[in-house]
């Protein structure tokens, strides 16, 4: 069916993104010469944000898109995009009549943000659409580790039973003293830190290791970290079948085959 606003000789045709970041927050740009609110949410004038050739098609090849647009300090700012703020984020591009927002919408593209370039002040991001899915292997491969994830539909682990709260005391480098003792030995290895307050707020860290009130992360925080901001740590767990076991008390949900002989049994001789 043709929409009314489409069908007419002269056509006021915007374009408009929406982005969605993990961490809850929207924003809205258009490539109108003025900012347009739609469905209550304010479209910002972006109209050096320009996307790549938009083809729709009904096959299953992989659909791609290339977004491109100056960084701007109070929109998408570079510090943002190298924190990972905008990693994952859901994108939907789609086409309004500028003259009346309130229309119905063309849907064009939508799908999630992958990779991120910064250059001379510009950014370009590639669009991964839904069939980027496709690519995915159809069947697992055998490992003697675990293919779940801890908490996973899966795994089936209540993580709420292994997230606790507490406040950093001191950071240095990746290293974070923390004014509560780990449940375990090690009980943060593998596992994720996710930052409540402060600079990093709504970024996650993962956790190399831990050991009584000291956590160790895999790399530095983006942004320097204050005495008492607060973080929610989530255990890890590293796969293995006694750590499913014995700690989790987890082994009928345990998805790796580590009794399945491996490779190293073909080499085997007689007598060894």
């Amino acid at each position: 069916m043709t929409l009314a606003w489409l069908d007419r000789d002269l056509t006021t045709l915007a374009l408009c993104w929406k982005i969605d970041r993990r961490d809850g927050v929207s924003i809205g740009f258009t490539g109108h010469d003025r900012d347009l609110v739609i469905g209550g949410l304010t479209y910002r004038a972006a109209p050096g944000m320009t996307p790549s050739a938009v083809s729709l098609s009904d096959g299953f090849d992989v659909d791609t898109l290339e977004i491109a647009g100056a960084l701007s300090d109070d929109a998408i700012s570079d510090t943002d995009l190298e924190a990972g703020r905008w990693d994952g984020a859901a994108v939907r591009l789609f086409a309004i009549d500028w003259a009346d927002p309130g229309a119905e919408a063309v849907p064009l593209v939508r799908g999630e943000l992958g990779q991120v370039g910064i250059r001379d002040g510009a950014f370009t991001a590639e669009l991964n659409g839904p069939t980027a899915l496709l690519d995915r292997p159809v069947v697992e491969e055998t490992s003697p580790d675990c293919r779940a994830s801890l908490g996973d539909r899966r795994c089936r682990v209540d993580l709420a039973r292994h997230t606790r709260f507490a406040r950093v005391i001191a950071a240095e480098g990746n290293i974070l003293t923390l004014d509560a003792t780990e449940p375990s030995v090690n009980a943060y290895a593998q596992g994720r830190l996710r930052w409540i307050g402060g600079a990093n707020s709504g970024l996650s860290s993962l956790i190399a290791s831990s050991a009584g009130t000291t956590v160790m992360l895999r790399e530095i925080a983006p942004f320097a970290v204050a005495a008492g901001t607060l973080v929610r740590l989530t255990e890890g767990c590293d796969r293995m079948l006694a750590t499913c076991r014995d700690r989790f008390g987890n082994a009928v949900n345990f998805r790796g085959e580590p009794y399945l002989p491996g490779n190293d049994l073909l080499t085997r001789y007689p007598g060894a």
